[in-house]
């Protein structure tokens, strides 16, 4: 791997102690990182590095860790620009005393000016090594001749997702846009629910222009009162513009301030005020979606210019018990609570207006939810499906009651052929519906189409950067394709990204444990064990478990029959700690009284390790054949934890 700072030889003559001072910063950025991915430092080159490696993909992960840490420092204020370009070769090499020598060497310093500044490229030696092992996608800059080499070489550029605009190959180029949380400036601080309402409603409406892709609420309700900048936002986000403003409620009145700012230029795309009645809160929606639309040069298609005039209720009491729902239902930190409060606003709404088609989805999408969490399966379905056949009846083109139906018929009908199509539908009406792009994914994954669910897995993070369930959920697709070292990569990745995340953390530990790398296994997992969240505490027991010490197994179970200090645990959980604590029986009795009685868990479970003692046992098999899941060996390269 070679580095080199683009632009430094003019900025010397210019400049020297503020060249000189970029060299500086590129040392303590580049050598810590050097010990993390086990690279060797063989010289410095004046401005950059020539640096070796074990592998391929440690060197790649290594650029790529690299330039973002560049890019954060970037970011801040009143810092010069550090411009870095990254190129990195695979092949055999000379030692000589304490450097290197041969064409390998060469190639790689002929590849690194390909590279953009803030740019990683490499050879088509590297790509073949690395193109599945990790999360980013890479974009051919097709056969280049380099100096000093007989024949081309087929170069790739690394897609680094906080280069705006980066996309992959062949892929359309569509502008993506961020909404971000609306300030309550309002009188009263209790109208917060009506702004991160508004927020919702935006989002929802500007998802009907398909040629424009929009970042899910997940990820922008991470900058609600951020002071970082549009550019800093703009880059973590991946997209090309950012629409933010305030509303401010009093009474019957409304006052919205929002501008499109375009994050390249930092220039306001456009911006209006609106000092409307609250009764002309849809027309002021239309509005902004048809001069977003306008700006970025979208041409509108009738039915979508119709999607986005038509107003959801005339009952605006209704409409704001659904803001009031759309709030509780985002709350995460009290979800027993939250649900009660959302329940109830939603049926609030429906009461208020029966002909209410986004609060039956709503109802039936958060009933779906906090299933397996707040309530069983048992409870939560019946509802959801009456609801949703309400919703359907009163709007056929409702993505998110689309979306909703396909899981139903994927958790609780077992019928992948119907949930298939269901999710097709919901993203065909809304291409920007991360929700629909990771349960379909979720579903390739049961039927073992493993490919196709990584792509879905990738598309939802597109749509939605900051969440973690995808992020973490495509390492173990690529463990269950056979992709080791990817997987540790994903999650890694995961885990730096998203700090302590109790998903995050449990699949990176599990991952390397199922590598045969125990003590780091032990050192990742041990967070879990301090946490006060129940389902922390029960992936820390389970990984005790595992790695050699049932107890902790049958401990959990035991506190799982009193209660957990969580009101609902599924059957395939359960069945997963009698595995654990050695109770192959018990766990199949388990997993098929679930299946004549119970939630029918058995299809989010069958994949997982701890189920592979019993992988051919008739019973087990039976329980696949009669979900209609594929009873084949699923093809993994697993590693026993050590004893």
């Amino acid at each position: 791997m070679f580095t080199d700072i683009a632009g430094f030889t003019p900025l010397t003559q210019t400049d020297e102690a503020g060249a000189l001072q970029l060299v500086q910063d590129q040392e303590e950025l580049i050598r810590p990182l050097l010990a993390q991915f086990q690279g060797r430092e063989v010289k410095s080159t004046g401005d950059g590095f020539l640096v070796e490696f074990d592998s391929a993909l440690q060197a790649v992960q290594c650029a790529v860790e690299l330039q973002r840490r560049v890019h954060e420092r970037n970011s801040q204020d009143g810092v010069r620009p550090l411009r870095l370009r990254v190129g990195i070769h695979l092949g055999d090499v000379q030692q000589r005393g304490t450097d290197i020598f041969g064409d390998a060497v060469n190639i790689a310093s002929r590849v690194e000016p390909l590279a953009e500044p803030g740019g990683v490229c490499v050879s088509e030696h590297v790509y073949a090594q690395v193109r599945n092992k990790v999360a980013h996608q890479f974009a051919s800059l097709g056969p280049r001749a380099l100096k000093g080499v007989q024949e081309p070489i087929d170069i790739y550029r690394v897609l680094l997702p906080w280069a705006v605009g980066e996309t992959a190959p062949g892929a359309p180029s569509l502008p993506r846009l961020a909404v971000l949380p609306l300030a309550n400036i309002s009188p009263d601080p209790k109208d917060d629910y009506f702004a991160d309402g508004l927020t919702e409603e935006l989002i929802s409406v500007l998802s009907q222009i398909r040629g424009l892709r929009v970042i899910a609420r997940t990820s922008v309700n991470q900058y609600r009162a951020t002071s970082k900048s549009v550019a800093q936002i703009g880059s973590e986000l991946g997209v090309t513009s950012v629409l933010e403003g305030s509303v401010r409620k009093a009474g019957n009145h409304l006052r919205i301030s929002l501008q499109l700012i375009d994050v390249a230029s930092q220039e306001h795309e456009w911006s209006a005020n609106y000092n409307r009645d609250l009764e002309d809160v849809f027309a002021i929606q239309a509005e902004v979606a048809e001069q977003t639309a306008g700006a970025l040069r979208l041409q509108l298609l009738k039915s979508e210019q119709e999607a986005i005039q038509e107003k959801p209720t005339t009952n605006l009491a209704a409409y704001d018990a659904y803001l009031r729902g759309i709030q509780a239902s985002q709350r995460l930190d009290l979800l027993a609570e939250a649900d009660r409060t959302a329940t109830a606003c939603f049926e609030e709404a429906i009461r208020l207006d029966p002909g209410f088609s986004a609060a039956h989805s709503a109802l039936a999408n958060h009933l779906i939810a906090v299933m397996g969490v707040t309530r069983p399966a048992k409870e939560a379905f019946p509802r959801a499906r009456a609801l949703l056949a309400q919703a359907l009846e009163l709007n056929p083109n409702s993505s998110e009651a689309h979306m909703a139906l396909g899981n139903l018929a994927m958790q609780a009908d077992l019928d992948w052929g119907r949930a298939e199509r269901e999710f097709q539908e919901a993203l065909r009406l809304n291409p920007s519906n991360s929700g629909a792009h990771y349960w379909y994914a979720q579903l390739l994954s049961v039927l073992q189409r493993f490919d196709e669910s990584i792509r879905q897995y990738r598309l939802t993070i597109e749509l939605d950067p900051l969440w973690v369930a995808p992020r973490a959920t495509l390492a173990w697709q690529h463990w269950l394709e056979g992709d080791s070292d990817g997987a540790l990569a994903l999650a890694r990745e995961a885990v730096a990204a998203f700090g302590g995340s109790p998903i995050a953390v449990s699949t990176y530990a599990a991952l390397l444990l199922l590598a045969g790398r125990r003590e780091e296994a032990t050192a990742a997992v041990e967070p879990l064990g301090r946490s006060t969240d129940p389902f922390s505490r029960l992936n820390h027991a389970a990984f005790l478990a595992w790695s050699g010490k049932p107890e902790f197994a049958r401990a959990a179970l035991q506190e799982i029959e009193k209660g957990a200090g969580t009101p609902y645990v599924s059957a395939g959980l359960r069945a997963t700690f009698l595995m654990l604590a050695g109770e192959r029986e018990r766990a199949l009795d388990v997993l098929e009284r679930d299946l004549r009685e119970g939630d029918k868990t058995l299809w989010a479970h069958y994949h997982s390790f701890v189920f592979d003692p019993i992988r051919e046992d008739p019973r087990f098999l039976s329980m696949l054949r009669s979900i209609g899941v594929p009873t084949t060996s699923l093809p993994l390269r697993r590693v026993a934890p050590a004893k």
